[in-house]
Order: structure tokens, then sequence, then C-alpha cells
């Protein structure tokens, strides 16, 4: 996680994240158009998001596509955010409760 972590810590990072979901399977040519970066400043982030298993290259012919690989984040908001999550619905639930019990009363 501590490379998904190092990987999302980046805004160029990130929204080359976004571009890929908005349209994936985009060429290194592709992602260049979206961003006000050099060739190799986008190649060498997404060498770190692919190290980070955010991004999947498949080749196709002499293309190679990147796509968006969403599992890791996944992993993250089951680590991280979901089990705080529910943490604070249990306890809106619990508040939503003694409120009707007081207006019942």
């Amino acid at each position: 996680m501590d490379k998904v972590f190092k990987a999302l810590a980046d805004k160029s990072r990130r929204l080359l994240l976004d571009q890929l979901f908005k349209e994936n399977g985009q060429t290194l040519s592709e992602l260049c158009g979206h961003l006000d970066m050099t060739r190799q400043a986008v190649s060498k982030h997404l060498a770190v998001l692919e190290e980070a298993n955010l991004v999947i290259i498949i080749r196709n012919g002499r293309k190679k596509l990147h796509y968006l690989n969403a599992a890791p984040i996944g992993e993250i908001y089951d680590r991280w955010i979901g089990k705080y999550e529910h943490h604070h619905v249990r306890a809106l639930n619990e508040v939503k409760r003694k409120l009707e019990e007081e207006n019942d009363d």
C-alpha cells in the first residue's frame, strides 16, 4: 500500500488517473494531450503508477495502451476509509434512535 499512497500523493499522477477514468485505454500521446507536461514527465509518472499497480499497460500491435486499475484504491477504501465510515454511520443511527425514543416519550 505504501507504493499506492506514494503514487497518489502527486497531483500530476492523480490527473493521469482521472484521465484514464474518463477514457480508459489511452496511449502515451493521448495522455500527453490532456496535460501540460512533457512526454518524458508523463512517462515517469506512468512508471510510478504502474509500479503501484494503478495502471496496467497492454500492447495492441505497436501501441501501448494504459488502463486504470482501481483495485488498489478499493483496497485503500476497505482498509482505511470504509471502517471509519461504518463507525460514523453506526453512531448516526444511534443518535437517530435516541432522538426517536425521546420523541416517543
